[in-house]
């Protein structure tokens, strides 16, 4: 009965609720089966531990976010790639406090998983090709200036621009997209201008 009830989702649901709300320190075991009512056999027998179940949530939430930032690029779309960002936490506010005001080692505590640290690395590798894609879709090539204005324009400023709104619980207002617009434009006519003056980093 209480396998059937707790199932992995169910956890997970309560890990991603408690660590929205405190924090990822204060996803437990005992906060987690507490809040559900559910009891720690039921846990474990889903789960090999607390960072088990954290890796594997916040693995989830990332390449979750990854898709519409792929979905864009693969539409040759580098604008929307940029305004992915607060599209997504409109739609997942939970989420994007847990992916985007914590770095992935606060919520394991030590070394990964054996059993997530390849998938944690073919997603660093996709978040690098990513990058690069859009560089050469942005600028025409993926030079080191190039990547680096790419990673600007699609993770600093959007992150940057959510960032209050997450803190404060709330979905980021309409100015935001506005503002990573005008930061999208302004960066991509400069480089455009560096172009034709012959003054683009190498």
């Amino acid at each position: 009965m209480g396998r059937a009830k707790f199932d992995a989702a169910v956890f997970k649901g309560a890990a991603l609720a408690i660590a929205s709300e405190r924090g990822p320190l204060a996803v437990t075991v005992g906060s987690i089966t507490e809040r559900l009512k559910a009891p720690t056999g039921s846990f474990y027998h889903r789960f090999s531990s607390r960072d088990v179940l954290l890796g594997e949530l916040w693995l989830q939430t990332v390449l979750d976010f990854q898709q519409g930032t792929t979905a864009a690029l693969d539409a040759g779309d580098g604008l929307a790639a940029a305004l992915h960002t607060p599209v997504w936490v409109r739609e997942h506010l939970e989420e994007g406090r847990l992916l985007l005001l914590y770095h992935r080692d606060d919520f394991v505590q030590g070394e990964w998983p054996q059993a997530l640290r390849d998938r944690v690395a073919a997603q660093t590798e996709r978040m690098t090709a990513g990058f690069a894609r859009a560089a050469r879709l942005i600028f025409g090539r993926v030079g080191p200036d190039e990547l680096r204005r790419a990673q600007f324009l699609l993770a600093e400023v959007p992150v940057a621009a959510v960032r209050r709104h997450l803190e404060r619980r709330e979905p980021p207002p309409p100015i935001v997209d506005e503002l990573i617009r005008i930061t999208y434009r302004a960066v991509v006519d400069d480089y455009r201008t560096r172009i034709r003056s012959g003054d683009a980093g190498e």
